[in-house]
Formats: structure tokens, sequence, C-alpha cells
């Protein structure tokens, strides 16, 4: 039965303003916002001031409101606030990766002993419904791989490095200017956006649960115009690129890095701030979604789908998390990969299994070979201060 329903949101900023506008301009949706909870006493807002407050209790402890939205950037609060509505008997809509991907397996137990549902479809893939897909429609002993571009910001600036010849920081500033990065875009070039996203897409499409400090990461923000011309020699372009995959012998693996992309791969294609996910199968092979992963507007659809979902009383069974003889997760699996440094003291950090080919010159040197994932977690808090880029071919 679709019932009534009485937001209390916290956060209106970007994300919270654009649910705002599409609630608005949707009639036939039976939803609210009853209160929104802010933090800034002194910003100018369009909406009348009764209808926010500085203060918590005044949704958490209002029993008309039968749903929280939490759309707030700071993920130690969020997680206080998706914690409390939970003991509180109320559902909650959240699109805070970051605090998601932390605490999850907690906020599974209390969505079980509270009977509320914790709905966060809009925190993975922006417009693409990918976890309600993943948690209705995939089997887990036939689906083999989720991969994915889950970063609308950084795949801007590769799209217009590769297309228009711009330099990282010349991108950078352009997608910041369009709101697409925020002034510090650590957390989107130095892919943890995409991290957080894909712990979240493997408890739906594996039923297994990996801290995001044990799985390997990096990002973009190291890119030159050298790396640009090595993908274009090879008729590839550079996408950051999130997966989850089945190994040969059964184990999990999780990685995010970028990588060269050929044309016949879907997400060759994939421009500008969109996203596409791909998921492969044993039988069914692979199957492709695409849409809008950044904007006020996209993610602000995303939340609604989820409101209007606990409308229906809608919410995730984890039932691949019940399931005997789920997948262990691994980082010793082998990955090829393109290394481009300076210094040969750096080269001498990464344990290559093999190298395929090797490149030398007075400026840098490059080598692609085989590597082990583990090893690539071994040495990712060096990459930062590194003059290095790495990319999986």
């Amino acid at each position: 039965m679709n019932q009534q329903i009485n937001i209390g949101l916290f956060g209106f900023g970007i994300v919270g303003n654009g649910l705002y506008e599409v609630l608005r301009q949707s009639p036939a949706t039976h939803a609210t916002i009853s209160r929104i909870c802010i933090k800034n006493r002194e910003k100018q807002r369009q909406l009348p001031p009764e209808m926010f407050t500085f203060d918590p209790g005044d949704i958490l402890d209002d029993p008309d409101i039968n749903l929280v939205v939490e759309l707030i950037d700071d993920a130690a609060a969020a997680y206080t606030i998706v914690k409390s509505a939970l003991e509180h008997g109320k559902s909650v809509v959240s699109g805070n990766k970051k605090m998601l991907a932390a605490h999850l397996p907690e906020f599974i137990t209390l969505q079980a002993g509270n009977g509320t549902g914790l709905l966060y479809d809009a925190s993975a893939c922006g417009s693409i419904p990918v976890i309600r897909n993943l948690e209705e429609y995939y089997d887990n002993d036939l689906l083999q791989s989720v991969t994915g571009i889950l970063n609308g910001s950084s795949n801007y600036i590769l799209t217009k490095m590769f297309s228009q010849g711009l330099d990282f920081a010349t991108a950078l500033t352009l997608a910041q200017e369009l709101g697409f990065a925020e002034s510090d875009p650590t957390f989107d070039v130095g892919g943890l956006d995409a991290l957080y996203k894909l712990v979240i897409i493997t408890v739906h499409a594996f039923g297994v649960y990996v801290q995001p400090g044990e799985v390997f990461n990096c990002g973009i923000a190291n890119i030159s115009e050298k790396d640009m011309q090595f993908a274009r020699e090879k008729g590839r372009k550079i996408k950051l690129v999130a997966q989850v995959r089945k190994n040969p012998e059964g184990s999990l693996s999780l990685y995010v890095m970028p990588r060269m992309v050929s044309p016949d791969k879907y997400i060759y294609n994939v421009e500008d701030e969109f996203n596409g996910v791909v998921i492969k199968g044993a039988f069914y092979d692979k199957q492709f979604m695409f849409g809008k992963g950044a904007g006020a507007y996209p993610t602000g659809s995303a939340v609604l789908s989820d409101i209007t979902a606990r409308g229906y009383d809608y919410r995730y069974e984890y039932k691949k998390m019940k399931l005997d003889g789920r997948p262990a997760f691994t980082n010793n699996a082998n990955v090829n990969v393109y290394l481009r440094y300076s210094k040969e003291s750096d080269l001498n950090l990464f344990c290559f299994e093999n190298i395929r080919e090797r490149y030398y010159s007075d400026e840098f040197g490059y080598v692609t070979g085989l590597i082990t994932l583990e090893n690539l977690h071994r040495v990712r808090d060096l990459l930062a201060g590194m003059d290095v880029f790495l990319a999986e071919i």
C-alpha cells in the first residue's frame, strides 16, 4: 500500500535542494518534507523559516515524521543520525556512501531488530538503480563480476583531458566550476568515492562485506599527458574503474584504479559526468546500465525513488548474506598494470610478478606487467607522495 510519507530531512545542500525541487514537481508522489534540520544558521534560504530546525530531536522525536532522509556530507554526523533514527523506529533513506560503507553490518542488524528499513540506492551510482537490481534480479551463483565507472566527477575530468587535451588541473577547475567536483576534490579524484560505492555494491552483489581499508584503491591525481599519449597509442581511453570479481578458484577481489579501456568495452563510451555499470553473469553474459552519476537532480530523483519504495514498505532483504558458501575476499589476485614513474627507487617498491614491456628515457619510464593486489595494497598509502601513475590494462 502506498502510504503518506512525512519526511524529516537532514541537510539542504545541492542534493537536498534537488530533492525538494523533484518532490515539488512530482504531484502524484505521496511524500512531503515536514521539517529540515540544518547546521548553518547564517545561510539565507528560500523556504519559510518554520520549515527549518537546528535540533535533530525535532525530527527524531516527532511521531508524525515516518521517514528520515539523510543528505549531509559529514560521515560521522550522518552515522549518528541514521543510527538514532533506526533506534527510534523510523525508516531512513541515506546518500552518504562513506558512512554506509563503514557501518553497513551494524545497520543491517538494527533494521532487523527495530522493524525498520534503510534504503540507499542513491548512494551508489547517482540515477542508476544498481543496488535494487542486484538485490532482486541477479543470483549469486551466476554473477561473475560488477564493473563500473562509479564517480561522475573523475569521469568528467578524464573526458575533458582526453577529448579536449586539457591538463588535469584545468579539467579539475572546470569540473569544480560546474559543481561536479568539490573544492577539496580528494574524495573523488583519489578513488575514495568509488571505493565506498564498491563496498556497498559488493554486499548486494555477492553477500560479502569488506572493510574499505582492506580494498586497494588509487585515483587519477597523478595523471599526465604522458599517460594519455600511451593510452592513445594503444587505441584506448583512461577511465577510473571499480570492480568486484570472482576469481577462477571462487574467491572474491575488489579494487578501484584507473584502467586503459579498449573500444569494445561498454564503458569506453561513458563520458562526462555519467556513470556506467556492467554486470556479468555465467550464462547471461553482460548487461549494461547507464545514467548520470553527478548533479542535484539525478541524485535527487534517485533519493525520491528510495522514498517512493518505502511508501510501499520495500526494504532490502540481504538474501545473499544468508547463503552458505559465499566467496571469501582476497587480495591474492593478479592484475595487469601500466606503471609510469620518474625515479627508479619508486619502481623498486612495486614487486611485479613479471614485466611484459619496459620503456626508459631521461625524463621518465614505464613498465607493464602482472602484479598482485596484495603488493599494490602494501604501497597504497605511499602513492600520493610518489611521482607515479598506475592503471590497469
